[in-house]
């Protein structure tokens, strides 16, 4: 007789998963978990026997279970916040004027240079409970606030940290190649040098699952970035990039190039770069925070992605300048009023194709042998989660097969 940790009956289940239904919908459904995993996930009828004196049995009562959400892009370690950059913005000033006049990634690198350890772990505790309590249940957290050996290492112990004792699973991004700093103005090609010898250093302390470049006009240009994707690959570290945010320098195409896991923001991408992306299984991030707050105009090439099979992820961008929105249920939302996606899409977004942008198989839909990281949620559909935001539908959070306690 199979022994389970515990089951969820009467629910109706949000798969995830292309069962052929919408959501991968199972109505009337059953979820059961052993030793952190999915162990059953299914119709009543289809539930083997099990002991029901000793397994804990929760009746959702109509309620729906989702994935665990996954936040695939966050800048979530830094100090400091940024509103009077948002105030000469509305003003009128461009990200680039901002950037220029020694504002942007620069201000908040010189925040989180001088915040101590301790206080960036609990700035950043802060805003990772924030996102547990919409249903979050994996986050990614770049560094790119340091720009020098010492301060990136302090940020990516201080997310390795909240990897280990936060409940919501953490994977490190070394974005060392963020911004130029002021000891190396002038100098890009020197500073790219100091990343590429910086990212060894990291690796060796466990501290990168993967590497990413701010490959832009004002980051670096495309061979920069395959300086530090060589030396990625060198490490069989997998690659990502900031691209085509503002322009078309082909950055996504160049992660292609690399199989690398993700091209993230993409307004201005072409179809060369997404038939690049195609053929190498690259997932598109969608940021719809940044291109909100920054009052953008060009639309990420929504129909293209679509006409090409490109998996969307959709994620916060939480980061103090360009999109200090610390809400999944709000991305949800935007992706759909702003960038015309379904609900569908934009929930597969935060589950399956977040996880893809991750490289992360063993999560983003609730499957057998998979992750037990859901949610149960008091909906009537799928799309309330789109639909409507600033009201917690979340009722039960459970991640590796435990229940979680909520903020």
């Amino acid at each position: 007789m199979p022994q389970f940790d515990a089951i969820w009956i009467n629910a109706n289940i949000a798969s995830m998963t292309d069962n052929g239904q919408p959501y991968g919908l199972i109505e009337n459904g059953v979820l059961a978990v052993k030793d952190g995993v999915i162990a059953f996930v299914g119709a009543r009828s289809e539930l083997p026997a099990f002991d029901a004196l000793s397994t804990p049995l929760y009746d959702v009562q109509g309620q729906w279970i989702l994935p665990g959400f996954i936040d695939c892009h966050t800048h979530l370690v830094y100090a400091g916040n940024r509103a009077n950059e948002f105030e000469m913005r509305l003003k009128g000033a461009s990200y680039q004027e901002i950037a220029a006049a020694g504002g942007g990634i620069k201000a908040t690198v010189a925040a989180t240079r001088a915040a101590s350890h301790e206080e960036l772990f609990v700035l950043a505790k802060d805003r990772l409970n924030s996102l547990l309590a919409q249903g979050v249940t994996t986050v990614e957290i770049k560094s790119g606030y340091g720009l020098d050996l010492s301060s990136e290492q302090k940020i990516l112990e201080v997310a390795a940290e909240l990897n280990a004792h936060h409940p919501v699973s953490v994977q490190n991004t070394f974005l060392g190649a963020h911004a130029l700093p002021p000891e190396y103005a002038g100098d890009a090609d020197g500073y790219i040098a100091a990343v590429c010898r910086m990212l060894p250093q990291l690796h060796a302390l466990n501290l990168v699952d993967a590497v990413d470049v701010f490959c832009e006009g004002i980051g670096f240009n495309l061979e920069q970035t395959r300086s530090v994707f060589n030396a990625a690959k060198a490490l069989g570290l997998p690659v990502k990039a900031h691209a085509e945010q503002l322009s078309n320098l082909g950055g996504s195409a160049l992660v292609a190039e690399f199989g690398g896991l993700s091209a993230d923001h993409i307004e201005f991408l072409d179809e060369a770069g997404v038939t690049a992306m195609a053929k190498a299984g690259t997932v598109a991030v969608l940021l719809p925070g940044a291109f909100y707050f920054l009052r953008e105009t060009q639309l990420p090439p929504i129909a293209l992605l679509r006409q090409y099979g490109i998996p969307m992820a959709l994620a916060t961008d939480l980061n103090p300048g360009t999109s200090p929105l610390c809400s999944i249920p709000l991305m949800l939302n935007m992706a759909c009023t702003l960038f015309r996606l379904t609900p569908e899409e934009a929930l597969a977004g935060v589950t399956r194709h977040g996880a893809a942008a991750l490289g992360l198989a063993d999560r983003g839909v609730l499957a057998v042998g998979l992750r037990a990281d859901f949610g149960c949620y008091q909906l009537s559909q799928p799309a309330e989660l789109c639909y409507q935001f600033g009201v917690n539908k979340l009722k039960q959070l459970i991640i590796n097969g435990k229940q979680v306690r909520l903020p």
